[in-house]
């Protein structure tokens, strides 16, 4: 089935294609030049011709380094500390995902040096089985979210177009066609048959979901009797209130944040749901919790980064800021939970919220959710591959601009007053986010020297600045920070 394109949707897309298959191309070259792509791979998967394939595949697309494990991925971190890459994919077969694997690679990511925070973007690449993997292995193409389907409220006023079935209210949906505004209108109580379309048929570029679920099954509405989604064998299908069973197919690649549900992230073997998205559904790279969710800060967090920040952020790049947000919050607000090593809610002893937590309202229940979440969702798919949303007016712009060791980092905001309110309040802990900007290139955290900006309390790392947002009364016309560093 086709899809119509309006004349200025085709002209967008054109450019980002481009501009996606030149920075690729780029940085194609300086992955093989300086490492900045590694594959890390237990040797019994590496051993495997059918899943060395995957591998491979991501060495002739990136130019990586592979990194082969004899038993425990940690075995990894010498190596990883060597080439310390810019992005790392973990190859694994569905049975070697489980939950303490994903715990694992979250906590690796944070220890190639000594700051608290990850020191490179990674993901999780598996699928139903080999042949899964290998098609998002091998994909390469740039993604334009153009067209949102949901099963929960996001603002649609920031997407191209798109549709939200609600979870909350049964019947109720909102609809935004190109170049118009959302509209709220009545639908069918059981909205299996049209999430499934929305898969099919209308081909969303994105998906999002929230409510009740785990490994096997999804429960389309929250609050009121609805139908559900499941899989069986990698195929993933329907299941209305009257029992009907409707297939799931639907082959256009797209990103998926199930950013409320429970356990969607969980793989414990190819009869998962995560993987049936991956292999029916054309899901290439996807988040989700591995544990039943309660806190909600690192999933519905990638609505703010990803959604609300349209264009700025790849899929991968929103995963990385919000897990950096966080674990800024842990590290200012409750100092010495960030080191704690432990994956739940048990808080170091002598932990205690600090005046910047008083200031939030935050209280050690706060602490305790940070850490539940820190290390409990997964990132699936190849971490290089450029999915992004296209772009839009955003409450405020950010630019880096480099010379000669110093660099000029602006905040300008665009919507007044309500420049930093949170944009869509649906979920759990939306809003209130820091400010983030990928650095170009690696610098020397210890050469850092702030010249300008100081009061607005920066974090410069050795690849990325993270500023708080201003808080309280009118902001002013722009915010910034001026920084002097080495590369690295």
């Amino acid at each position: 089935m086709f899809r119509t394109i309006t004349y200025r949707r085709f002209l967008v897309l054109a450019f980002a294609v481009c501009l996606g298959l030149a920075g690729r191309t780029a940085a194609a070259k300086e992955d093989s030049a300086s490492g900045s792509y590694s594959v890390v791979v237990s040797k019994a998967t590496h051993d495997d011709p059918q899943w060395k394939a995957v591998v491979d595949a991501l060495v002739a697309k990136h130019g990586a380094k592979v990194v082969v494990f004899e038993k425990s991925v940690a075995e990894s971190l010498p190596d990883l500390r060597r080439q310390f890459p810019r992005y790392a994919c973990f190859v694994a077969t569905p049975t070697e995902t489980g939950r303490e694997f994903v715990a694992a690679v979250s906590r690796l990511t944070r220890r190639l040096d000594d700051d608290p925070y990850t020191d490179l973007m990674w993901g999780i690449l598996t699928g139903y089985d080999a042949q899964c993997a290998l098609r998002i292995a091998k994909y390469s193409k740039p993604l334009v979210v153009h067209r949102v389907a949901a099963a929960t409220d996001v603002e649609l006023a920031l997407c191209d177009e798109g549709v939200w079935y609600c979870e909350l209210t049964a019947g109720r949906v909102v609809r935004r066609e190109a170049g118009k505004e959302p509209q709220v209108s009545k639908g069918p109580t059981d909205s299996t048959q049209s999430l499934v379309d929305a898969l099919n048929t209308y081909h969303a570029d994105l998906f999002v979901t929230s409510g009740h679920a785990s490994e096997r099954d999804w429960q389309l509405g929250y609050t009121y009797r609805n139908g559900t989604f499941r899989c069986k064998d990698g195929q993933l299908f329907g299941l209305d209130i009257q029992g009907t069973r409707l297939p799931i197919r639907s082959d256009n690649p797209k990103v998926y944040l199930p950013v409320g549900n429970c356990l969607m992230g969980h793989i414990d073997g190819p009869q998962c749901m995560a993987v049936a998205y991956m292999n029916s559904a054309g899901v290439n790279q996807m988040i989700g919790y591995t544990v039943p969710s309660w806190y909600g800060y690192a999933g519905w967090g990638m609505l703010d980064y990803f959604l609300e920040q349209p264009g700025r952020f790849t899929m991968a790049e929103a995963f990385y800021a919000n897990q950096q947000a966080l674990m800024h919050r842990l590290a200012t607000c409750f100092p010495g939970a960030e080191a704690a090593d432990a994956r739940g809610r048990e808080l170091p002893a002598g932990c205690k919220p600090s005046a910047q937590a008083d200031g939030l309202g935050l209280k050690l229940q706060d602490a305790s959710g940070l850490l539940y979440d820190r290390d409990t969702v997964a990132f699936y798919g190849d971490p290089a591959w450029e999915a992004r949303m296209a772009p839009a007016k955003a409450a405020w712009e950010q630019s880096l601009v480099e010379k000669d060791g110093r660099y000029t980092f602006e905040v300008r905001p665009l919507r007044g007053a309500r420049s930093f309110e949170p944009i869509n309040k649906n979920g759990s802990q939306r809003g209130g986010r820091p400010i983030i900007q990928l650095l170009p290139h690696r610098i020397a955290a210890g050469s850092v020297k702030i010249v300008e900006g100081v009061e607005l309390e920066p974090l410069v790392t050795d690849n990325f600045l993270l500023l708080p947002q201003p808080r309280g009364g009118e902001p002013k016309a722009s915010y910034r920070v001026v920084f002097e560093a080495a590369k690295k």
